[in-house]
């Protein structure tokens, strides 16, 4: 089977769905492709996190244009997606702590976000069960989390609605220039599509590799765990200035424990696992952190991918030399700022000005010595 289509973006996760919808909105015939379910790979295996704490300085302006997009989620993906905006601490428990937490409060606050520092009293005001042990914390008023797996249920809707064909559980076996685009080769047949996104996550390094583009791209193994229900202990999201914590509770009592710790895994071969000290470590850490989770049991614990950049910045931007072709991707604290970001790239798609800049590739390709000799 062929077809032609305007628009064909490979990855379903938060960014490639969101290209998607706005695309289709902007007037564009467009095919999601995903070698699994749509957002089921790393959209849907992290916690939901909406947070200006662990969003790297430069990404807080999408960020915070992104937590409005997510609070009014009703209104232009269609659905609810279980959003609960409230307060976020990032807490500090030695001396090196503070420092880091400082620096890092005032290069978020410098970007925009409403961050400020508290001393221990006053962030057990805020969130009373944090740790009496705490040197210094830092405040944030925009912060929350999404449900994961709602977001997943919405943006199907949403695109269905819009009429984006789904293909999911499809690989893509090779992307060509083609004489009027690019023709993206699945198990299912050849797609002719005059422009392409690549959006696959950790898998964005391969997928560049079809058009020749050799971009390195890390891949973290990131750990999460949930607990049994419980009554309420915590109203606010909660993290370390290391960053390597994060606690939400959610509304039906579970409290989901992440922070970056590593697991083990493999991108080529799509396998990740928990390593037993991590996930011992992490919850040592959040019970540190929140005393009261010591009631609590662990019932389950998972890994996701992560990807990362060379400079720990987005790739999201024009393939270059490649006209048409377009990649998104490996933006720290992803779910935060995606639907944004997102929208901005689809402006460029659709032959736009993008609202705020975009994160060109130019940037990490390899440098082009010139032969001193010639």
């Amino acid at each position: 089977m062929t077809k032609t289509v305007d628009l064909a973006v490979i990855g379903g996760g938060i960014h490639g769905a969101s290209i998607a919808l706005f695309a289709a909105r902007g007037g564009m015939n467009v095919t999601l492709i995903d070698r699994d379910a749509l957002a089921r790979g790393a959209s849907g295996t992290n916690a939901g996190t909406l947070t200006m704490q662990m969003t790297r300085a430069a990404l807080i302006p999408y960020a915070l244009k992104a937590h409005e997009m997510w609070v009014r989620a009703p209104e232009w993906l269609g659905h609810d997606v279980g959003v609960k905006a409230c307060d976020g601490l990032s807490l500090a428990f030695t001396e090196a702590e503070e420092t880091l937490l400082a620096e890092r409060a005032e290069a978020r606050r410098a970007a925009g976000a409403p961050i400020r520092l508290v001393t221990p009293e006053e962030a057990r005001a805020i969130e009373p069960s944090v740790s009496t042990q705490i040197r210094m914390a830092s405040h944030c008023t925009i912060d929350g989390f999404a449900n994961a797996y709602l977001t997943g249920v919405a943006f199907r809707r949403a695109l269905i609605s819009e009429g984006v064909e789904l293909q999911e559980y499809t690989s893509v076996d090779a992307v060509e220039p083609a004489a009027r685009g690019y023709s993206v080769h699945t198990k299912a047949g050849v797609i002719n599509a005059r422009q392409i996104v690549l959006a696959g996550g950790v898998w964005l390094e391969p997928m560049l590799r079809w058009l020749s583009v050799h971009v390195p791209i890390r891949t973290l193994v990131n750990q999460l765990a949930v607990t049994e229900r419980m009554p309420p202990v915590m109203r606010t999201v909660v993290g370390i200035a290391s960053g390597l914590l994060s606690l939400k509770q959610y509304p039906h009592g579970t409290v989901v424990i992440g922070g970056g710790w590593q697991g083990i895994g493999d991108r080529t071969r799509n396998t990740h696992s928990v390593v037993h000290d991590s996930l011992i470590g992490n919850v040592r850490l959040a019970v540190h952190a929140i005393p009261g989770l010591a009631a609590s049991r662990i019932v389950r614990s998972w890994t996701g991918f992560e990807a990362e950049t060379a400079d720990a910045l987005p790739a999201v931007g024009a393939v270059p030399g490649h006209e048409g072709a377009w990649v998104c991707g490996s933006v720290h604290s992803g779910y935060t700022s995606g639907p944004y970001i997102a929208r901005c790239l689809s402006q460029a798609i659709l032959g736009e000005e993008p609202e705020m800049p975009l994160f060109p590739i130019d940037r990490l390709l390899p440098a082009v010595v010139s032969n001193p000799l010639k």
